[in-house]
């Protein structure tokens, strides 16, 4: 179902045609939605740029589109305002006809993408033999949020965790694992390590302190790298103890990453000896430099001004996480198939990824083989979570928050939040709401926030009954459905022969925000923004609030207004569980 943009940009662009001629048929007529009701629903200032292109005036431009305009059965008679401005405001019969035909839509009005794609989400990347602390939320919630987004309308999306479990680390842990349990004990399949994070600061702590420990380590090292198969096995613990805390965090979180997602750093080992070669070699955009393998690109500058290289190679024969990450690109491309590779990662990656997409672009291996067209590239940044000090959130001994910790703190606070607001419900009931408001409002304040911004985490907050926050929505949510139940909504009030009636101007101010539903998804997927959707779902609550109080529904005067109003609250609930779910955040009947 197309959205009210798209159908009045091609309204648009049709007068474009009629007045000015075919070459003007294509121009953005920069539809968008009016900031002020009293200059109407819609708006467009095209003509100001056209004016320039015509060598008119804006006024004139603005009218001969309006008499161009084939658009009254969508909306009342377009006024221009000012120098050029063409406002519009849409009929209350169209909106109820529109209104009516997404409340039985699954997808509430959202036109599926006409040309799907394979895409690849690498999000998460947490490193092996660490817990996942404040650190990997971001990156955790935003890339979930946007491959939910992005499967939603249609998109065939791939998740990548690219985790780090390779490395000179390794040698270090597994002599230590060798020392403290026996090199034979990685033959038992009974070897686990149940607070893997503390094995490592002591196996770290040895590094440094005991020198004939760090030479075993580095020659641990070696033999991973040569296929020791008591060393790989030592390997493959720590990879897999790792991975189910991991996923023991991911399932908490609701987060759709599992094991056949993660490809980490290790996968790609096999491939970086050829990869340098390709691009020492075939490419030859790399070149050797005092024994190290380098690629120097032009615009890619040190502080001092000389030449900023990627170094792939290092002069001990040691690879670097560019080599990986070229690797994971080319295969991803080649193998995956991918038409656009989206990686969440914070901003100091910046340059990383400005001269891996640069040296991939320079040599072709973004070019997909199936579409011969070149895949797209985008980095998706964010800021830091900072704490009351306006520093980086850490605990009182300055380590990293462990996001084990601060997930069980806010489900913990959320109980007493519905202790306060429900005491009667059973224990059950209260520890499954307290459990998706906890854990929902850590993603929503995460999410709500422009991501390329750093923001202050507070519990107090983020767990606000009012306000943009997940409780608030969540409550907004649990009320619509209440009076559904009190209203005895049924499936034949939900069925298609029912029709919504617009009479009321917060009738029409309701619809029209349902019905932008689609739009906001369609915007999210070009920009990867996941707060338009929480800035969204905040307006919709509010603007629900406002039909409620002046519009009476169980009490409405009429029964086929009581229906009409009805389905409106079927809608709206719909539109906050469906958004709320494109977040990863689950919904509660009754809080």
């Amino acid at each position: 179902m197309t959205s009210i943009t798209n159908e009045l940009e091609t309204r648009f662009q049709q007068a474009f045609e009629r007045a000015f001629g075919e070459a003007f048929s294509a121009i953005d007529p920069m539809i968008r939605a009016a900031q002020d009701a009293r200059f109407g629903d819609y708006q467009s200032n095209v003509a100001m740029g056209l004016a320039k292109k015509i060598g008119d005036k804006p006024r004139s431009v603005a009218e001969r589109i309006v008499a161009n305009l084939s658009i009254d059965d969508i909306c009342e008679t377009p006024e221009i305002a000012g120098p050029g401005f063409i406002n519009l405001r849409l009929k209350s019969t169209w909106l109820a006809e529109k209104i009516s035909s997404i409340a039985i839509d699954e997808k509430l009005g959202l036109e599926p993408a006409r040309e799907p794609m394979k895409i690849v989400v690498d999000y998460s990347g947490p490193n092996i033999a660490k817990q996942m602390h404040v650190g990997h939320l971001r990156s955790t919630i935003i890339g979930d949020t946007i491959a939910r987004t992005l499967a939603f309308v249609g998109h065939q999306v791939i998740r990548q965790n690219h985790v780090g479990d390779w490395g000179t680390q390794f040698g270090m842990l597994i002599a230590y694992l060798f020392e403290t349990f026996g090199t034979e004990a990685v033959n038992t399949g009974n070897l686990h390590i149940s607070d893997i994070e503390a094995f490592y600061k002591q196996a770290n702590e040895k590094f440094r302190s005991d020198e004939d420990f760090a030479r075993r380590a580095r020659q641990q090292v070696v033999e991973l790298q040569a296929g020791d198969q008591n060393a790989l096995r030592a390997w493959e613990v720590f990879r897999n103890e790792s991975l189910k805390h991991c996923q023991e965090i991911y399932d908490r979180l609701g987060v759709m990453l599992n094991i056949s997602d993660v490809r980490g750093e290790s996968f790609y080992n096999e491939f970086l000896p050829g990869v340098v070669d390709e691009l020492l070699n075939n490419h030859k955009v790399a070149v050797e430099d005092q024994g190290a393998v380098c690629i120097f690109l032009e615009g890619f500058k040190a502080k001092d001004d000389s030449p900023l290289p990627i170094i792939i190679r290092k002069s001990d024969g040691g690879y670097l996480y560019a080599t990986t990450d070229l690797a994971a690109l080319r295969y991803r491309v080649r193998e995956l198939g991918a038409q656009r590779i989206i990686y969440v990662t914070d901003a100091r990656q910046v340059l990383h990824f400005q001269q891996i997409f640069a040296t991939a672009q320079k040599i072709g291996w973004d070019m997909n083989p199936a579409t011969q067209q070149r895949a797209s590239l985008e980095h998706v940044t964010f800021g830091s979570v900072l704490g009351e000090d306006g520093k980086p959130l850490k605990t009182r001994s300055g380590e990293n928050v462990k996001l084990k910790d601060l997930l069980e703190e806010a489900v913990l606070r959320a109980r007493s939040v519905v202790e306060q607001k429900n005491p009667e419900l059973p224990e059950d009931q209260k520890r499954d709401i307290a459990g998706k408001v906890g854990i929902g409002a850590v993603k929503y304040a995460d999410l709500s926030q422009n991501r390329t911004s750093d923001y202050t985490f507070s519990y107090d907050k983020m767990l606000a009954m009012e306000g943009n926050t997940a409780p608030y929505l969540m409550y907004a949510y649990a009320r619509v459905k209440s009076i559904q139940r009190k209203g005895q909504i049924n499936e034949k009030e939900t069925s298609a022969g029912e029709k919504i009636t617009i009479a009321h101007p917060a009738e029409a101010a309701l619809a029209k925000k349902l019905l932008q539903f689609s739009e906001i998804i369609e915007e999210v997927v070009k920009n990867l923004r996941p707060n338009m959707i929480t800035s969204y779902l905040f307006d919709l609550s509010q603007t629900f609030s406002g039909f409620y109080e002046n519009c009476p529904v169980l009490k409405a005067e009429d029964d086929a207004t009581r229906a009409s109003r009805l389905l409106l609250c079927d809608l709206t609930a719909k539109t906050l569980k469906q958004g709320l779910a494109l977040l990863g955040i689950s919904t509660v009947e009754q809080m």
